[in-house]
């Protein structure tokens, strides 16, 4: 795989993120089952979740908090039949 990253993020509903990655593809992926862990735990709260920003490659939260956009492009890819909003 080349390297990726993300170029645009939207929040759509409960746990899922919109996300554009630099080689075009778009896709939603569902973070709920991934909240695992300390530094994961403030973003279940749904209201801060949604206070995610995107950088330079990924997104994160203040709390620290990121994933890999290369994780990030997997779930998107396995989640392909989600309706992009």
């Amino acid at each position: 795989m080349d390297i990726v990253w993300i170029v645009k993020a939207k929040y759509i509903e409960d746990y899922q993120i919109e996300l554009t990655f630099n080689e075009g593809t778009k896709n939603i992926v569902n973070l709920k089952n991934y909240l695992t862990g300390k530094v994961f735990e403030p973003l279940k709260d749904i209201d801060y979740f949604k206070t995610f920003k995107k950088n330079s490659w990924t997104i994160e939260w203040d709390c620290g908090a990121d994933f890999a956009p290369e994780f990030l492009y997997e779930l998107a890819m396995e989640n392909k039949n989600l309706k992009v909003h």
